[in-house]
């Protein structure tokens, strides 16, 4: 297949090779709008050479990785989410030479407000998130077991902060689940979460790690393969989730983080969670329910 680079050049690719077009609409996701959709479409089309073994019609291992970074790359462009330098650098070189005309801008927290004092550098916070690859979740070197000791957590402040943004979105969010029909399993959880966030003028932000390179899990889960997502906003956590390939992982993190809004409130407090093996202050978004077990150990760390 020629280069696709262009609307125009995939319209005419897919008009001249109808089974490919009818094979990769079924690729769609129910919630994508056009301009999303002809986005991905396009960053899937362009990257099929460097796949060999998909093909329309046929499930393969390679096309899931192929599906999960399209969706990662559409997640980065039309919603800010984030992952971790490799994966990006990843993204950005299937991409090149595509165009999305009005593309969003997102404002991450750090361009807003700046880098907080104490932070680690640049280079320490890549070296970290590297980090999240290492096997065993054993810290990569001393600069990365150094940048660890530079972060002292959320401020005391911090959670009456954060308090009224979340109180504007338990708003939010109420609202869109009572025009749903009420909270459900059929719902596209991520959709509604995201839409919510957006219109109080934010943004998510989903991290993914592999299963497997996740230490401390609980103790009934065996599953060795899938990903594991953890969603944030504002630095805040939301929610963990587990799945098969990184959409079913933040499907499940969206749905964790909604069902905190069933309760008549809303509340940000900072707790103890597991980080890399060791423990750390972390701030997170809570109901007014008992817990009977703790947190699962965080993906990533802000501060």
């Amino acid at each position: 297949m020629a280069k696709v680079t262009t609307d125009d050049t995939v319209s005419e690719y897919l008009a001249q090779n109808r089974e490919v077009a009818e094979w990769v609409d079924t690729l769609r996701g129910y919630c994508e709008n056009n301009k999303q959709w002809f986005a991905r479409r396009e960053f899937i089309l362009k990257n099929m050479d460097a796949y060999p073994t998909v093909k329309p019609g046929v499930s393969n291992s390679s096309l899931d990785r192929l599906l999960s970074l399209s969706m990662v790359w559409a997640n980065h462009v039309f919603l800010g989410c984030s992952y971790p330098e490799v994966v990006m650098l990843k993204i950005k070189d299937m991409a090149e030479g595509i165009t999305v005309p009005d593309r969003p801008v997102h404002t991450t927290r750090k361009e807003k407000f700046g880098a907080p004092f104490g932070a680690p550098d640049e280079s320490c916070a890549k070296r970290s998130r590297y980090a999240l690859n290492e096997p065993d979740g054993r810290l990569a070197g001393k600069t990365s077991a150094q940048s660890m000791s530079q972060k002292s957590g959320p401020s005391s402040q911090a959670p009456a902060e954060h308090q009224p943004f979340f109180n504007r979105l338990y708003k939010a969010v109420a609202w869109k689940l009572v025009s749903a029909g009420g909270f459900g399993p059929n719902l596209d959880h991520f959709e509604i979460l995201c839409s919510c966030v957006e219109s109080c003028k934010e943004t998510l932000t989903c991290v993914f790690v592999p299963l497997k390179d996740i230490v401390g899990l609980p103790t009934a889960r065996t599953q060795k393969e899938g990903h594991v997502c953890e969603i944030r906003c504002q630095t805040v956590y939301m929610g963990t989730g587990y799945g098969r390939d990184e959409p079913a992982a933040r499907a499940m993190a969206s749905k964790e983080a909604l069902k905190v809004f069933q309760g008549r409130k809303v509340t940000v407090k900072i707790a103890r969670r597991r980080y890399k093996g060791r423990d750390v202050e972390d701030l997170l978004l809570l109901d007014e329910q008992p817990r009977s077990q703790g947190f699962p150990p965080a993906l990533s760390y802000p501060f």
